[in-house]
């Protein structure tokens, strides 16, 4: 049971990062329905995706990433493909955590300790980075402690903000910004770089079965479907308290503009939410794309552990720092890829492993994603 509850600990911690402080503002451009509808659809779909993604890391031996699992049955090209995708898409997602860490960090310390943005954004990177270089083990055993306090916090406000919640606000609807939620809600529901890990967890005492005896291969479909159904129920509760209190003034990092409303004493307990939120994905996903280095292109850990956690600070320094940007175009375009190669992934390994043929339905999952980079396009060219 606290293997499972780590394992899950993990996934929603990847899962639930800087996204979360996006999605009010997508909210207030485009409507809270319409950002309902976008997490209805984009849930059931991530979920459908991650499932079959875990079913090939279950059925496949060996310790691999996602560009080792295309090697083994897409071949090569396709394994520089998927490893330049899920590079970009990590490297995507942990600058977006080093922009609005140290940001918030900035924010929290700097009325006491002085001090700018880059001194807290490399604060942020060392501690990262530091964990990031030990492992899953240390990470795995704060991840649970961090997420309750996560949403520990998540009541808090609603507590705080309940008197000043307008229904009013979440009835309006723009249909010039029905492109924009698209990108960010896919970036903000997205983990399956951690699918492996979650594995590696799961199967840590192989003789060992959980209290209700069940496989490896249930005990990862019910982190999957737990985690993304609990990670978007908690992102649609957020956007209800800060798009439900701020209306038009939502800001793009979220807290700032709830601070206006609710004050000075709410400040620092969102900047905390803000900081804990980020930590625990950079952490993560630092690790998962340190792993696809090490593993699947056979670099020495430590170079895996340079390259993984240095680049985004690299981006970081350059001037890369719009973080809705950041994560609209990492969630459209790499991780929509992603999930293309993914299907494209399970009917290779269905047809190798086990003679079968995929679902024909799978194939709609492809067009969706490509719809949906159709539709960032639309809204950076046309729209915005």
């Amino acid at each position: 049971m606290l293997n499972f509850l780590k394992a899950l600990a993990v996934f929603v911690g990847t899962i639930i990062g800087v996204g979360i402080f996006g999605l009010p503002y997508v909210a207030s451009k485009a409507g809270f329905f319409i950002t309902l509808f976008y997490f209805l659809l984009m849930s059931g779909i991530v979920i459908v995706i991650h499932l079959i993604y875990g079913e090939i890391c279950l059925e496949t031996k060996g310790l691999h990433r996602l560009p080792g699992y295309v090697n083994k049955y897409l071949g090569n090209g396709w394994k520089n493909l998927s490893f330049l995708l899920i590079w970009l898409g990590l490297t995507g997602a942990s600058l977006a955590y080093l922009i609005v860490g140290g940001e918030f960090l900035k924010f929290l310390f700097a009325p006491y300790f002085g001090g700018n943005t880059l001194i807290y954004t490399l604060i942020f990177f060392t501690a990262g980075s530091y964990l990031i270089f030990r492992g899953i083990k240390s990470i795995s055993q704060i991840e649970l402690f961090l997420l309750f306090l996560l949403f520990v916090i998540l009541i808090i406000f609603f507590l705080k903000a309940l008197p000043f919640i307008n229904s009013d606000y979440l009835k309006t609807i723009d249909w010039r910004f029905l492109t924009f939620p698209y990108g960010v809600i896919l970036f903000s529901l997205w983990g399956s770089a951690v699918v492996p890990e979650l594995k590696e967890m799961l199967e840590r005492n192989p003789r060992t079965k959980n209290f209700s005896g069940e496989t490896g291969k249930k005990k990862l479909k019910k982190v999957i479907i737990s985690g993304i159904s609990i990670s978007a129920l908690a992102y649609l509760f957020f956007i209800f308290i800060i798009f439900g209190t701020c209306g038009i003034n939502t800001s793009k990092e979220a807290i700032f503009g709830f601070s206006q409303i609710l004050g000075n004493s709410i400040v620092g307990l969102g900047f905390i939410f803000g900081i804990i939120a980020c930590f625990t994905s950079f952490l993560t996903l630092g690790l998962a794309l340190k792993k696809v280095f090490w593993y699947d292109f056979g670099l020495s850990k430590n170079l895996s552990w340079v390259i993984a956690c240095f680049l985004p600070l690299f981006l970081f320094l350059i001037g890369m720092r719009e973080f809705i940007d950041v994560i609209g175009v990492t969630g459209a375009f790499a991780i929509g890829g992603e999930g293309i190669i993914i299907v494209f992934l399970y009917k290779a390994f269905l047809e190798k492993k086990f003679s079968k043929k995929i679902n024909p339905l799978l194939y709609l999952l492809p067009t969706f994603f490509i719809i949906g980079i159709g539709l960032q396009i639309f809204y950076f060219v046309v729209a915005k």
